[in-house]
C-alpha cells in the first residue's frame, strides 16, 4: 500500500500546514486538506500548491470549503452546511498521500464528531508537529496521550520553530516518542528554501508506514 500520513498539530497557528507543503514535496506526493475554514485569505490548499513544488493536480480539492475562519463545526453552521464524517473517505492515489487537519486534534467537525474520531477510524500514521516555543511541552504530552488512549498510530513529532533542545529532549523522553526532525523558521520562505530546509532536517527512511 502507498504511504499515507495524516499531519496534525498540537495547536493552530503553528506551520503545519507549512511543514505540510514541505512534507509532501520531499515525498513527491499529494497533498489533501478535506475541510478548509476560511475562504478570504490564501486557503491551506493554495499554500501547499505554492510552496511544494509539485506539479498541478497534485493537490486535491477538499470536500469542505467553509467562508469563516472559525472552528470547522461553526463556520458550517454558519454556511449552512453539515459536515458529514461519511463524507471524508480517503482517496485512493499513485503515491505518498499528506492529509492535513484543522487546527489540534479535538478541533469539533460537528457537534458530535472531532478530528480525532475520524484520526482513529482511519488508522492512518499520525505525524504530530509542534511548536519548539513555551507551552509546547504541556500541549504535546497531552496530544500524545489523547493519540496512544484512542490507539492511533504514531509515527513520530516534526518540531517548528527555533532550536530549543532542552524542550525538544523534554518532549521525547517524557512522550516516549520519535522526533522525526525541527523545521525551522524560514525568512524568505520560498519553495527552494522549504525544500533545502526539509531534506537537510528530515530523513526520507524515517518516513514509513507504521505498524497498526
Amino acid at each position: 500500500m502507498t504511504a499515507r500520513f495524516i499531519v496534525t498539530g498540537t495547536d493552530t497557528g503553528i506551520g503545519k500546514t507549512v511543514f505540510a507543503a514541505g512534507l509532501t514535496g520531499l515525498l513527491d506526493g499529494f497533498y489533501w486538506k478535506p475541510v478548509q475554514s476560511g475562504l478570504d485569505e490564501e486557503t491551506d490548499s493554495e499554500v501547499v500548491a505554492r510552496l511544494s513544488g509539485l506539479p498541478s493536480g497534485r493537490v486535491l480539492p477538499e470536500v469542505y470549503r467553509l467562508k469563516m475562519p472559525l472552528s470547522p463545526h461553526r463556520s458550517a453552521e454558519i454556511d449552512g452546511v453539515a459536515i458529514e464524517a461519511a463524507k471524508l473517505s480517503l482517496p485512493e492515489l499513485p503515491g505518498p498521500l499528506i492529509i492535513e487537519g484543522a487546527g489540534g486534534l479535538m478541533v469539533p467537525l460537528n457537534r458530535q464528531t472531532r478530528f480525532i474520531d475520524i484520526f482513529r477510524d482511519w488508522q492512518l500514521p499520525v505525524i504530530l508537529c509542534a511548536r519548539t516555543a513555551l507551552g509546547t511541552i504541556n500541549h504535546t504530552l497531552l496530544s500524545l496521550e489523547a493519540l496512544r488512549a484512542r490507539s492511533i498510530p504514531l509515527l513520530g513529532i516534526a518540531f517548528i520553530g527555533d532550536e530549543m533542545a532542552d524542550t525538544q529532549k523534554t518532549i521525547a523522553e517524557m512522550g516516549k516518542v520519535s522526533v522525526l526532525g525541527r523545521l525551522p523558521h524560514l525568512d524568505p520562505l520560498t519553495p527552494d528554501a522549504l525544500s533545502a530546509a526539509m531534506r537537510a532536517s528530515f530523513n526520507v527512511a524515517d518516513l514509513r508506514e507504521v505498524p497498526h
